[in-house]
Parts: structure tokens; sequence; C-alpha cells
């Protein structure tokens, strides 16, 4: 019967059970060794990382003043208040960032998980048997017991684990915000390329009507007997190609917009419409400090992350190698049964039962995962060095190409001004019979190029300061539930 065997397993073997006072002392004396190694094991100290064996360098190529700003809101000093809408939106609704949170949310959950093996496991059962036939006795058999088991960490199977999910829940959290600061900075950069297609569809409309009036006057020309039709041919080929910028501009604008709609969580359509209007391009700000190299990686959520899994790695690598050392388990029982419920609970038998387990042979399965466990730590460090590296390429790069797009605005705002001079010398010529419809033309399509230039080198200005700030580390801020979740790892 199943109290029967119940009881049965309840009592040690060769004896009979112990007094239910004795049990609960030992179990209580066990239960506080437990909580004394578990906080033992919880304090097992952090794997120290190894040396990336990067040379940092001391400061950046160029010469730049100390960092003294803040840049974790930098799309705010390009003074767009559409841009700051965009980010705004692209934080509360972008499905990119609702993916990492829920991550963060798993990892959160998977440390919980591990943390709980720290804890003995108790499993209680009521039960009620009735045996059924011609001769089985009506009389039901209740019984109630219980089962616990409690692993000792004496070797750090569950610590390190637990070590290593915490580091799981750290590189989630930063790379959250990694994830962040990269969607903030892509509907920047869209937005930049939106306001400049915006202005070159301005330019080509404008130039189009300059063109029509130039054809009329060729045409006049032409009918007074003044100029040849190859004036009003040329005059053609030129309003034709302009015109025909004007859809592949407005594709290009559609495009963009259709980007910047998925990037802040809505369907097409809204933002083209609020990109139709030309504005701007955003300016960005004269000067920019560079933090050192040193302060910049430690700013960087993706440096920080790689750096996390690198150490979550490292402590798998222990939980693998821990299986070849002895397993330590503490484990009991207590039940009772009764054909009467109000007499259940006079007699109480239970164990408890210490055991030790030692892996003698798994045909090598243990030795293969630590070489995996391995293995997955030495690509961990690599790519946390990676990390690195490709972090300072981004400040180098972006920084030169800020110190290049700016120069090249300069030069290109004094090709305009001279181009815009030389339209309108051209212009008046022609209408006097001064100078042939050859020089307007040339005149008009280097006006036409130097407006083009000048507006693709503006938002090439503006697009180098969002890469550089996103080099530098900016466009995410480390939240409480970041700093509480690297609370304790290595710094």
């Amino acid at each position: 019967m199943e109290e029967q065997k119940g009881l049965t397993r309840a009592q040690p073997s060769g004896g009979p059970a112990a007094p239910l006072s004795m049990q609960r002392s030992a179990i209580a004396a066990l239960a506080l060794l437990s909580c004394g190694l578990a906080a033992c094991a919880g304090q097992v100290s952090e794997t120290d990382l190894p040396p990336t064996n990067i040379a940092l360098p001391g400061q950046w190529s160029a010469d730049n003043a100390p960092d003294e700003s803040d840049i974790s809101r930098y799309w705010q000093s390009l003074d767009d208040p559409l841009l700051t809408q965009f980010v705004d939106q692209a934080a509360k609704n972008n499905l990119d960032i609702a993916q990492a949170a829920a991550r963060l949310a798993q990892a959160r959950a998977n440390l919980s998980s591990a943390r709980a093996a720290y804890l003995a496991q108790l499993s209680p059962q009521f039960g009620a048997q009735r045996d059924v036939g011609d001769f089985a006795s009506k009389t039901v058999q209740y019984s109630v017991s219980a089962n616990a088991s409690w692993e000792l960490d004496l070797f750090g199977r569950i610590g390190n684990s637990v070590g290593a999910a915490r580091a799981d829940l750290a590189a989630s959290g930063f790379s959250l915000s990694d994830v962040q600061r990269l969607v903030i900075g892509n509907v920047a950069l869209a937005t930049i390329s939106a306001r400049s297609t915006a202005q070159q569809l301005a330019i080509a409309r404008d130039t189009l009507t300059n063109q029509d009036d130039n054809l009329q006057i060729a045409r006049w020309r032409l009918q007074a007997g003044l100029v040849p039709s190859l004036d009003v041919e040329q005059a053609r080929v030129q309003r034709s190609q302009t015109a025909a910028s004007i859809p592949a501009l407005e594709s290009n604008l559609a495009a963009t917009a259709n980007a910047i709609s998925t990037l802040i969580g809505e369907p097409p359509g809204h933002v083209l419409a609020m990109l139709q209007t030309a504005a701007p391009v955003p300016t960005p700000p004269a000067a920019l400090g560079l933090a050192a190299p040193a302060t910049v990686l430690r700013r960087r959520p993706d440096v920080r992350a790689a750096e996390y899994a690198l150490l979550a790695a490292s402590k798998r690598v222990g939980v693998a190698k821990s299986q070849l050392l002895p397993l330590v388990q503490l484990s009991g029982s207590v039940g009772t049964g009764s054909t009467s419920l109000t007499n259940l609970f006079n007699i109480i038998t239970g164990n408890l039962f210490g055991g030790i387990t030692q892996l003698f042979f798994d045909g090598g399965r243990t030795q293969a995962q630590i070489r995996g466990a391995k293995a997955a730590a030495d690509g961990a460090l690599a790519a946390w060095r990676q990390t690195i590296l490709q972090a300072l390429e981004d400040v180098e790069t972006s920084g030169a190409d800020l110190r290049a797009s700016r120069a090249r605005v300069a030069l290109l705002a004094d090709a305009q001004d001279a181009a815009e001079n030389a339209a309108v010398l051209a212009r008046s010529q022609y209408q006097a019979g001064l100078t042939d419809f050859q020089t307007l033309l040339t005149a008009e399509n280097q006006l036409l190029s130097a407006r083009n230039s000048l507006v693709a080198a503006e938002a090439q200005r503006a697009s180098a300061f969002v890469r550089l700030t996103q080099a530098l580390g900016g466009g995410w801020t480390e939240t409480d539930n970041i700093t509480d979740t690297a609370q304790g790892m290595p710094q």
C-alpha cells in the first residue's frame, strides 16, 4: 500500500526511525550550516579579467579640449525640435529596444533561478488510497509526506553559476543601453539625411523655376531672331535634367521617412508629412571636447557588455570544472499515515541522509565540457578586445570626419557665394545680349552643384557629429538597474 511504502522509505536503513525531536534538531543544525555555506559561496571573489594586451593611447591623434560636456542627450544640441520628438518616440516605442528590455528581464529571471540553488528543495505530498475489488477493504488510507534535499556548495558550482548569471544580467543591461545608443543615433542620422534631401528637393524646385524662365527667354529671343534654336534646345535639356531629379529626391525622402517611422515604432505616412516642409540641416556645436581613451571605453556600453560577457564565460569554466569535484548533498524525508484524519499526525517518522558523489567515469563528457567552456571564454576575450579596438577606431574615424566636413562646409559656402554672383551676372548679360546661352548654362549648373554640395557637406558635418558623440558613448544613461546589477562586479 502507498502509505506503507512511504513509511518504509522514512525509516533509516538498518534501524528504527529517529525520534522527531532529534530529527528537528539535526535539521535545524543543517539549516544553519546551509546558510553559512551559502553566504560564503555568495561572496566568492570575482574572477579577475585578463589583460587586454592592447596599448591604449594616452590621448587622441587630434588636439582637442578636455571633455566637460554631457553628451547623454547630445541630439538636443542640434536644436531641431522634430529630431528631439523622434528620439523621444524611439526611446519609448522602438521594438529593438523592447526586445533588448525583454532579454534583460530574462537575464534577471535566470539570476533568481540560479540563486534558488542555494536553498533546499522541499516537496510535500498528500495522498488518500482505497482498495477496490471483491475482497478489498473499504478503509481509506491517508498519508502525508515531505521530501527535502539540499546541496552544499563546497566547491563553488552554485557560486560560479550565480556569478555567471549576475554577469549575464549586467551584460544584458549594458546591451540594452547600447541598443538605445545605436537606435537614437540611427534616428538622428536618418533625420539629418531627410533634412538634407528636403533641402535638395527645394533647391531643385527653385532651380526648375529659374530654368523655366531661361527657357522662356530663349524662346523669345529665338522668335526675335536674336539667337539660334540651339539655345532653346540647351535650355530644354537643362530643365528636363533638373525636373528628372525631383522624383528621385521625393522617393529618397519617402524611403528615409519610412525608415524613421519604423525606428519610432509607428506605421509609415505621418513622418513623411512632417518632413515635407524644408528646414535647415541641423548645425552641430562649434567645439566638442574628447575625453581620454580610457574614460571613453568605460563610457561605452558595448565595451562594458563585452566585459561582463567575458566574466560570465570565465565563471562557466568554473562551473564545468566543479563537475570533477565531489558533490555533497543532504536529503531527508518525513511522513505519516493513518486510516483516520484525526489520528493522521499521531505517529511521524522520517530520515536524514547525507551523501558524497564523485564522478569516476563518463567517457570524457565532462572534460569535453570544460574544453568547450574554455573555448567560449577565449572567444569572449577576443570579442572584448575587438570591441575595444572598434571603439577606438570609431572615435578616431568620426573625429577626422567631423574636422574634414567642417573645413568642407566653409569652403563650399564660399563657392556657393561665388556661384550665386556668377549666375546673376550671366543671366543679366544674357538678357542684355552680351553673352551666349552656354555661359548662362554653365553658371547656373555651377550654382546648382554648389548649393547641393553645401547642403550635402552640412549633412555630413551633422552626421559626423552624431557618429562622434555615439563613439564617445553618448546617447544613454547608466540607469539604476544597471548600477545595481553591476554592484560587486569588477570595474
